[in-house]
């Protein structure tokens, strides 16, 4: 059985930029240093799920200053990434990078093709120079190296460990229950307190990025402030979760180059399930150490629910899963029973179960604000006594049943809908041309 402090080490991480590019940097940046020409690379073929191919189309490279996709990070990651900085591989990019970058890409030295049989994460990156060729493969989560090699000769191979494929504490080590789940708290020290409210400052500070900066063309949390500022919406606290989330996922989605704390492999998700909590306990005069512990409980519900649904899915997992964790650590924070807890998770569940993700992108931002609202709204309902009172569609005769109706809907019922999403991505792309 995993530990508090294994599951935070493993599931909230910092990271720059959307993960899906960022894993394709990763990969590349790792192949790259097995080569002793590395200024000399001649191409970057990287092959890579649906999953990531459909993230990484269209979303800002950090430091990159708008320019989106791929393609991009898989020449920045040759260029500038070091595998030593993780999730963060790019956070040495300047102007001069990008420039080299886009020029390989529209040189056709860097390609990026979607092989429609994988799922979830995975990222095969080939590097080529004049002399050599190294290979890396990222698998499982997004920054999981499992092998590299150079000219057919393995360099390196992730040792398995039984019960835990990657190595460290997996997810199949969390309890099956959600109340079992969040009896990981009882562990939580100063470190891990420290920590959790490490990934409040910075989350906050992209959110201040997306209400103060330049994001593009979207902005959306900026225009929601506007309106809360000029009287068109109400200034309560929902509201501004909203702008929060949403500002620091437009900042996010736009390149900036910042990290965010992420959660369950995900900034957004990261955004979605930290923000909300820490609003509503800073609103509420909570102290540091019950919001921590809220925060602890966010991100536990997270995984809960991410694991069944799979590291990345058709479904929305910064509204959904994120969501669900951000109304179990509002709930927590505001002294709700583990069975409240499981209701509020429910009720968002309810809610949001059917949003698509289509991609990482601006838009993402509008769905990030969703979830967060509605979070907050869901735990107040649960906290009245405004549960559901039966089974209906999704919702199960417990939590536990309930998230695996929402993964089997995802996993059975949307199996296909990757695929139609990427056509419709590739079409737009060759029309582009």
């Amino acid at each position: 059985m995993t530990t508090l402090k294994a599951f935070l080490r493993r599931e909230v991480r910092p990271a720059l930029g959307c993960t899906e590019p960022g894993a394709v940097a990763l990969a590349v940046a790792r192949a790259c240093e097995e080569l002793t020409d590395r200024e000399s690379v001649a191409a970057i073929r990287v092959t890579v799920s649906g999953s990531i191919y459909k993230n990484g189309m269209a979303v800002g490279i950090p430091g990159a200053k708008g320019a989106r996709g791929n393609a991009l990070a898989a020449g920045l990651g040759a260029l500038v990434g070091r595998s030593a900085y993780g999730l963060e591989v790019l956070r040495d990019t300047t102007d001069e990078d990008v420039r080299k970058a886009q020029c390989w890409v529209e040189d056709e030295r860097v390609s990026v093709v979607c092989d429609p049989e994988r799922t979830g994460v995975y990222v095969l990156a080939a590097v080529f120079t004049p002399t050599h060729k190294a290979v890396c493969l990222i698998s499982g989560s997004h920054d999981r190296i499992v092998q590299v090699t150079l000219d057919g000769q393995r360099t390196f191979e992730l040792p398995e460990t039984p019960g835990s494929p990657s190595g460290a504490a997996s997810e199949e080590d969390l309890p099956e229950t959600l109340e079992e789940t969040l009896k990981l708290l009882d562990q939580m020290d100063r470190e891990d307190e420290d920590f959790l409210m490490e990934g409040v400052v910075m989350n906050r500070t992209m959110a201040d990025v997306g209400l103060e900066g330049d994001v593009g063309a979207a902005g959306f949390g900026r225009a929601l402030q506007d309106l809360l500022s000029s009287g068109d919406v109400c200034d309560d606290l929902p509201t501004r979760i909203r702008v929060a989330c949403t500002a620091a996922a437009d900042a996010r989605m736009a390149g900036a180059l910042l990290p965010v704390m992420s959660s369950a492999g995900s900034g957004n998700h990261g955004i979605t399930a930290i923000l909300p909590v820490a609003l509503t306990g800073e609103h509420l005069g909570k102290s540091r150490r019950d919001i921590a512990r809220a925060l602890g409980a966010s991100h536990l519900a997270t995984s809960f629910v991410k694991r069944r649904l799979g590291r990345l899915s058709p479904v929305c997992g910064c509204a959904v899963a994120a969501g669900a964790g951000a109304a179990a650590g509002i709930t927590a924070l505001l002294d709700g029973t583990p069975e409240v807890v499981s209701a509020s998770m429910e009720l968002l569940l309810a809610n949001l179960a059917g949003m698509l993700c289509d991609g990482a992108k601006e838009s993402c931002a509008l769905k990030v604000g969703v979830g967060a609202c509605e979070a907050f709204l869901s735990a107040r309902f649960a906290l009245e006594g405004r549960a559901l009172s039966l089974p209906q569609g999704v919702v199960g005769a417990s939590l536990e049943q309930t998230v695996e109706n929402v993964a089997r809907v995802n996993r059975e019922g949307m199996k296909t809908v990757d695929r139609v999403i990427i056509d419709i991505l590739d079409q737009r792309h060759a029309l582009a041309r």
